[in-house]
């Protein structure tokens, strides 16, 4: 599509989806059901894992991962301060101690060596999840070396990066579980919904029981659980988004190539991906070296084209979390500098050229 405005996001949602929610309204199976079970099969298929437990949003999918396996109190989980507060939040809900790990300048996920070296000096941890932010996946390999070496949880938080890989390998296949969300401005959606991915059978049983009221058979509960489950509706719009979403990967990457060359040499650092990854670009974001980042933004707004600051607050600064007294001076100068462009598959070459000639030539429009 070209027009006046450009979004940030947009759900790429046809005639497929709308068929699919069609046929699940014909057989009268709205709830959970065969839907979503196949959703579980073929997502899990596609990351390279076992098992695929389906849920209502990204949220629940962490809570209930953390529960599966054996998260709780007296625990400490470490995550990094740089992503979208609900990653804190799903280790608090399960009772255990969050804390944080700064950031990789480069590539803004969990530095393994800060990691590393808060490892060596014997502090207590009993899971660590790596957040996969903006498309682009942490350096699973280090982390899973450590992960192995310190014995500890490894949970990945792959809600913006379906279909990234480390190695060959995708996402949601490594450690011990792995999170998606399907929020509409997401790589692939359902409108609302989350996944599960292990390898592992007994963490798959627990959480599909944690997410269906603790739920064995029938009538008959186990343990206390949560309505967390997935809507046939949606799992049906999943697995149409499933089968495109080859598509809009290439379109996220074609885009962010040419976004790519258009800044080659403006007054912004373009987002960097190592050798052993793949960025599948659920933003495209850029640091604004030298240049004020607002005033970049409210530029580009009055030209009708809409950007993103993920995150401007790292949640250690949140008032949740702030009583934590944690130092993370990358994550806070990341979170002053960063500004996200339009990336998604709905841009035209039109709408590419546009935003990346308007941040080009900002340099000279400030002087």
């Amino acid at each position: 599509m070209s027009s006046d405005h450009i979004a940030i996001a947009a759900p790429q949602l046809g005639a497929a989806e709308r068929d699919r929610i069609a046929a699940v309204l014909e057989s009268g199976m709205i709830a959970d059901g065969p839907e979503v079970r196949g959703f579980e099969r073929e997502f899990a298929d596609y990351c390279g894992a076992d098992h695929g437990v389906a849920t209502s949003n990204g949220t629940t999918a962490l809570h209930a991962a953390l529960h599966a396996l054996g998260v709780g109190p007296g625990d400490r989980v470490l995550t990094t301060p740089f992503t979208f507060i609900a990653t804190a939040n799903a280790v608090a809900f399960t009772g255990a101690e969050v804390g944080f790990v700064d950031i990789d300048p480069r590539t803004y996920n969990i530095d393994p060596d800060a990691l590393e070296a808060r490892l060596r000096a014997g502090e207590q941890v009993d899971a660590v999840i790596a957040v996969h932010l903006y498309g682009l996946p942490a350096d699973m390999t280090r982390l899973t070396e450590l992960a192995e070496e310190y014995d500890f949880l490894l949970v990945e938080d792959a809600a913006q990066a379906h279909g990234a890989e480390v190695e060959g390998r995708r996402v949601g296949s490594f450690g011990d579980a792995a999170c998606f969300s399907f929020y509409p401005t997401k790589n692939m959606t359902t409108s609302e919904g989350g996944m599960i991915t292990t390898n592992h059978a007994d963490v798959a049983e627990r959480a599909a029981r944690f997410v269906d009221h603790g739920r064995v058979s029938g009538y008959e509960h186990a343990e206390v659980g949560h309505n967390f489950r997935m809507t046939s509706i949606a799992a049906a719009i999943g697995r149409v988004q499933l089968e495109r979403l080859p598509e809009f990967t290439r379109a996220r990457q074609a885009n962010a190539a040419a976004l790519t060359e258009y800044l080659e040499d403006s007054p912004v650092t373009t987002p960097h991906t190592p050798s052993d990854r793949t960025h599948v670009f659920h933003q495209y974001t850029v640091a604004c070296d030298g240049i004020e980042r607002d005033a970049l933004k409210s530029y580009l707004d009055a030209k009708g084209i809409a950007t993103g600051v993920y995150y401007p607050k790292p949640v250690h600064k949140q008032p949740a979390y702030e009583h934590l007294s944690v130092s993370a001076p990358v994550a806070e100068e990341a979170a002053e500098r960063v500004l996200s462009l339009p990336v998604h598959p709905g841009l035209s070459e039109a709408d590419v050229e546009r935003v990346g000639t308007a941040v080009a030539n900002y340099a000279e429009v400030a002087r």
